[in-house]
């Protein structure tokens, strides 16, 4: 499990049970026309923005937040490379088919297996790219349907918020019934601006995270597979793939591969 997100949850929610209890309305936070809704109504907002195709993949989604994929680190990634590097040089590229079964990341174990199998270099290049495109593509994909989300919540909040207004006016004469319409109206807009900030737009914020990560390791992957395919040596072939990271990861890389 991610930490991060199981602190930034629990930090998240105490504060807010701290602050509510002080004040004495925890009490009256469970307001299920409220919580209909904002989720229902901001649920088919964002059926009808998104098709089924993209919306099948939330479910994972959040598996993916909480649960996030361990990939390999970008000097392990580059170690790899550069080591099929000085394989190919020394007996030739088939001779690297001896270490596909382990390989770091499986987009690199494919994309080796075509350049054992003598797949064209042109075709090669093109695969992967349109992998990398169609897996960015995927990406965006889920992160817009969240900052979706987290733009259509606070608006069913401000929705809520009128209809509690117009309850209690039409309830003026009713300080009873005028409480409950209140209720309505203030925890809507709690539990809008609530689920916008707090839940859907980290989840598309951490997915962008974990999205730009992925395709900066398979761009890497690609770049370092064309450059062994080439019959680079493996000092330009470092040189090539350490143009992709920042000065601090650089380092970080070279002090992995002493």
């Amino acid at each position: 499990m991610d930490l991060m997100t199981l602190f930034g949850g629990v930090i998240g929610i105490g504060v807010i049970v701290f602050v509510l209890s002080a004040g004495g309305m925890l009490r009256f936070l469970l307001n299920w026309e409220a919580i209909v809704l904002i989720f229902g109504g901001t649920l088919g907002s964002v059926m009808i923005a998104y098709p089924w195709a993209a919306l099948k993949w939330t479910k994972s989604s959040f598996k993916l937040v909480l649960f996030p994929p361990k990939r390999p680190p970008i000097a392990e990634l580059i170690k790899a490379l550069v080591s099929l590097a000085e394989i190919s040089r020394k007996n030739g590229v088939e001779s690297i088919s001896g270490e596909l079964r382990r390989l770091p990341h499986p987009f690199m174990t494919d994309a080796c297996q075509m350049m054992v199998d003598g797949v064209d270099i042109h075709i090669l290049r093109e695969r992967m790219e349109n992998d990398i495109n169609t897996t960015r593509l995927r990406h965006q994909q889920q992160t817009n349907v969240f900052n979706s989300a987290g733009t259509f919540a606070p608006i069913f909040g401000l929705l809520g918020t009128l209809i509690g207004v117009v309850q209690v006016l039409r309830n003026i004469q009713n300080p009873q019934m005028m409480g409950s319409s209140m209720a309505i109206a203030m925890t809507a807009s709690f539990y809008g601006i609530f689920s916008a900030n707090f839940l859907f737009l980290p989840i598309a914020s951490k997915l962008g995270f974990y999205s730009d990560e992925d395709i900066l390791s398979r761009e890497i992957i690609a770049k370092g597979v064309l450059s062994v395919y080439e019959g680079d040596v493996p000092w330009l072939v470092s040189k090539k793939l350490e143009g992709y990271l920042s000065l601090a990861l650089r380092r970080k890389a070279k002090a992995t591969a002493k």
